[in-house]
């Protein structure tokens, strides 16, 4: 299930892609997003679905990644649905009903939508990282907060920050991987027992995975420290960032699905 996990993965390609400005990713991922939530019927997402696999098909990253990404939010999902489903009540009558649980016609419809929105949500994020190198990030979201400087924003902090957290994500997926099979080898028993045993379980996992943790953040620091590194004034970068003319194609795409995919709630 750890292995699972691949946002903040990157997967090295040369697809129309990957080729993209990382901004104009980044944008396009959050309006995506929102149009995940605008839209409200089933025929919208037609087209959402369309696309979407269409993304997957130019960028050339096999279904595997996309399918072992949405394993790990299945319990998520069940959850949800299951909330919206008991818990939203109807206008008629029940579909469903037994002691304190009532099942309605809103309730499944509304659980439909927000597994789709999940399930597509978790897609869309997954298909930017692996796309997208970790530098490319940065450089996308300093550009991105750069006009917030004129406030005080330290834009190429932030940008460090955040990319450097989405990069330690399979760093520490790998070291809890490792020291699990570790424990294991020495007859610690991970999975057994009861919810309460297992939680008891991975206290002997947690406390040598903070300490590493805090380990690479160290080591991390004193290799950008013997780097010279002093933040993003006066750094020059070998890659510039430059529109072109698969960044418009992408974005009128975009554009098009936002509009065809929203119109559908008029129909």
């Amino acid at each position: 299930m750890i292995k699972d996990i691949t946002i903040g993965q990157y997967i090295p390609g040369e697809s129309f892609v990957h080729k993209l400005d990382p901004r104009v990713k980044i944008l396009l991922t959050l309006v995506y997003i929102v149009d995940l939530f605008l839209v409200n019927n089933f025929k919208g997402y037609i087209f959402i679905v369309a696309f979407t696999a269409f993304v997957i098909f130019m960028s050339k990253i096999h279904l595997s990644y996309i399918y072992r990404g949405l394993k790990p939010i299945v319990i998520l999902i069940i959850f949800t649905g299951a909330l919206n489903i008991f818990m939203t009540p109807g206008k008629g009558s029940p579909l469903f009903h037994w002691s304190i649980f009532s099942v309605y016609k809103e309730g499944l419809i509304l659980a439909a939508f927000m597994s789709v929105r999940l399930i597509f949500l978790i897609v869309g994020t997954s298909l930017m990282t692996l796309t997208t190198s970790p530098i490319e990030l940065t450089d996308g979201i300093e550009k991105l907060l750069n006009p917030f400087k004129k406030i005080g924003v330290p834009a190429h902090e932030l940008a460090m920050m955040m990319t450097i957290a989405l990069r330690f994500i399979p760093t520490l997926i790998d070291e809890t991987d490792k020291i699990m099979k570790a424990q294991m080898a020495r007859g610690a028993e991970i999975d057994s027992g009861n919810f309460i045993n297992k939680a008891k379980n991975l206290i002997p996992i947690l406390v040598p995975l903070f300490i590493s943790s805090f380990r690479r953040a160290d080591e991390l620091a004193m290799a950008m420290e013997a780097r010279c590194y002093r933040g993003g004034e006066g750094r020059t970068r070998m890659k510039q960032l430059a529109f072109t003319n698969r960044d418009y194609i992408a974005t009128f795409a975009v554009t098009i699905l936002v509009f065809v995919s929203v119109w559908t709630n008029f129909w």
